[in-house]
């Protein structure tokens, strides 16, 4: 992002009667705890309401007293939608209330939009999500996509980052989206430390269908765990889909089926995400080469490297590197 000396990167967080506290909670927590070297706050958080400030209802068995009202949408950089349990014709119809046209027509060209699970009707509602790719809480997706059916819903995913509008899947996926976020403005070692502040992992793996209901496995069944530990140890390497399987004494074709299930991707796609992480990181903390960092990260060489980190982050890893080590010298 810019440099120290700019304002902070203004997030105004929409609370809509219904929401959900934790929800509502999470951009603050995220975003408030983001700070450059100097402890320097590169986010300001504001909450506001559709309505003139006042209580706003909750899932719960209280309100909170919300002091600003949609104005503040005007002054946003980003904005986040956080689920709510009372949309009515937003969830039943697919169209915004007039408190919510009159709130987004306030909105400044270029905000960043950003959804946290069921908060994803509402930017489809606005016309945000047509024809782009969008997730949400795993158990409302079905009915998300016959409600918009230009959208392109992903169920499987924790998050979907589609440039200047971001969805993510339910609840706890909101941190990963916001930490995504960070990381994306400010690079790993930013978002690593709100995330060790927030004791939560900075990146989980997989994606939601690791987290829908299905009856719960044999207690004697082995995990992958173990093989995964030995991956991370030995990414440096090449790594074929019969190395992990040893590592848990199984067979190639169960250690996939069992992999999916307790991780919700492939082996191949975790190992790419896992190689992506270290490359980002060591191309933010060391001087290493291009060749030297492919060949830590297990891809190789630097050309399947930065084909790897352009589909995964859209820039080269020239431009990674001089974005993000500029960031952490600022």
């Amino acid at each position: 992002m810019a440099a120290a000396s700019r304002k902070p990167h203004r997030v105004v967080v929409l609370a809509l009667d219904g929401c959900l506290p934790f929800e509502l909670g999470i951009p603050q927590r995220i975003f408030g705890r983001a700070a450059d070297t100097w402890g320097r706050k590169l986010y300001e958080v504001v909450t506001c309401s559709v309505r003139p400030p006042g209580p706003v209802r909750t899932d719960a068995d209280f309100a909170v007293l919300v002091e600003n009202g949609p104005e503040a949408l005007a002054t946003a950089d980003t904005v986040i939608v956080p689920a709510a349990y009372e949309l009515g014709p937003v969830y039943r119809e697919g169209r915004l209330t007039p408190e919510l046209t009159a709130a987004f027509a306030r909105l400044r060209p270029g905000a960043r939009m950003v959804a946290i699970c069921t908060g994803g009707y509402v930017l489809a509602a606005a016309g945000f999500l047509d024809g782009r790719p969008a997730t949400t809480h795993w158990s409302s997706a079905e009915h998300f996509q016959r409600t918009f059916p230009s959208v392109k819903v992903d169920a499987d995913v924790l998050f979907i980052d589609d440039g200047d509008v971001l969805t993510s899947a339910g609840v706890a996926a909101g941190i990963d989206l916001c930490l995504h976020i960070v990381r994306r403005d400010h690079g790993t070692a930013v978002a690593n430390d709100v995330a060790r502040r927030t004791v939560v992992p900075p990146h989980r793996d997989g994606g939601q269908a690791q987290y829908v209901h299905r009856p719960v496995p044999e207690p004697q069944l082995a995990t992958t765990s173990e093989a995964r530990a030995w991956a991370l140890a030995h990414l440096h390497r090449p790594i074929q889909l019969r190395d992990l399987a040893e590592q848990e004494s199984m067979s190639v074709r169960t250690f996939t089926r069992r992999f999916r299930e307790e991780v919700g991707v492939s082996p191949g796609q975790w190992l790419a995400q896992q190689r992506v992480q270290r490359a980002r990181q060591l191309l933010e903390t060391t001087d290493l080469s291009m060749d030297q960092v492919a060949r830590d990260a297990g891809f190789g060489t630097a050309q399947s490297m930065r084909q790897h980190l352009q589909g995964a982050l859209g820039v080269p890893p020239t431009v990674y590197r001089r974005t993000f080590r500029a960031t952490a010298q600022r």
